[in-house]
Parts: C-alpha cells; sequence; structure tokens
C-alpha cells in the first residue's frame, strides 16, 4: 500500500496592494504631439533635445577640449581628495594621546603609510587622464597631490615628535657628546688636617 499525501493547498491570492510586474505596460515613447507640455526643468531621458520646430536634435558629441576639460577637473578632484583627510587625521592624532600606546602607534603608522603609498603611485593616479593635449596641463595638478600627501606626512612627523619619539633634544644625543676637559682642578681643605 502507497502512502498517501495531504492534498496540495494553492497559495493564497496576493493582496490587493501587490503590482504585478509582469502586467505592466511597456515603456512606450511618448508621442511627440502630446497635449500636456513637459514640465519646467524637465529634459527627456534620450538626451535629444527638441528644437523651435517641434522635431529632435540628437546631441553633439563632445568636443576633444570638452574631454580634456572633463579629465582635468577629475584630476583636480582626486589631487584634492587628501586635502579633505587632513583635518580629520589631525583631529583623530590629537584625540589619540600622545603616550606610547597601540592604538595610537597604528594611527601613526598609517598616516605615514598612506600617503607614501600614494607618492609611490602618482604616475599610475593620474595616467587615465594623461594624454598628449592634457601632459602639461596636469603637471600643477600632480604637484598639489604631491604637497598634500607630503602635509600629511608633515602631521605624522608632528605626531611622532610629540610622542618623544624624535630625537630633537641634546639627551637624545649622549652616546656622541665629548666629555668636557675642565681648565683648573680644585680641591677641598680641612683645617684641621695640616700643622701649622
Amino acid at each position: 500500500m502507497a502512502p498517501t499525501h495531504p492534498p496540495k493547498i494553492p497559495p493564497p491570492p496576493a493582496p490587493h496592494w501587490v503590482i504585478d510586474l509582469r502586467s505592466l505596460p511597456g515603456n512606450k515613447p511618448r508621442p511627440i504631439s502630446s497635449s500636456i507640455p513637459d514640465p519646467p526643468g524637465f529634459t527627456p531621458a534620450t538626451g535629444s533635445k527638441k528644437s523651435a520646430k517641434g522635431g529632435a536634435v540628437a546631441a553633439t558629441p563632445a568636443s576633444a577640449s570638452e574631454t580634456d576639460d572633463l579629465f582635468l577637473k577629475k584630476a583636480w578632484e582626486i589631487a584634492l581628495a587628501p586635502a579633505k583627510a587632513i583635518p580629520m587625521n589631525a583631529i583623530m592624532m590629537y584625540m589619540s594621546g600622545n603616550s606610547l600606546q597601540i592604538f595610537s602607534i597604528m594611527m601613526t603608522v598609517m598616516l605615514f603609510m598612506n600617503p607614501i603609498k600614494a607618492l609611490s603611485a602618482v604616475g599610475s593616479t593620474f595616467s587615465r587622464y594623461d594624454n598628449e593635449r592634457t601632459h602639461a596641463r596636469l603637471w600643477p595638478v600632480k604637484l598639489a597631490f604631491i604637497a598634500l600627501q607630503l602635509a600629511t606626512i608633515a602631521l605624522g612627523i608632528w605626531k611622532v615628535n610629540g610622542m618623544g619619539l624624535l630625537p630633537t633634544t641634546r639627551s637624545d644625543w649622549l652616546a656622541w657628546e665629548r666629555e668636557r676637559q675642565p681648565l683648573e682642578y680644585s680641591a677641598p681643605i680641612f683645617q684641621g688636617a695640616f700643622p701649622q
């Protein structure tokens, strides 16, 4: 005798607020002679502009100078990105204190590592924006990027100095100090030690 299974119950109907995505009308283009005007500031998603006669005009492709200007704008955004991180790093360095703890040491190491990695990859960072027309215009961008990375390293040097790890005092260099030679010697005289 084969085991009998209970009859399968059909799933409950979907609630009335559920939208059936299979029955949506397709994305049909709007007729050009629509009686409803576009709202102010609306631009069609197709990228075409209406001419004064009502026909559609195709968008013109960007010229080489416009593309180069966009490249330089993006390069400046990348070059100035470290400037946004310097105040945050300064506050974090100030709040971590000057004592030698694992947290402050790790923060300081990261403050040195990230700019050094960025400085070693300056060419590859800006290589996608470099071409014959933008090569000369990228030098100020690269110099600004390098200057901001060096400012971050200077912040790390300030932190290391505050922690007392930089040899900036005379006592840090005692091993190289020469012994001072006295110009004269003096000895105490006891009055009762010598006969008169």
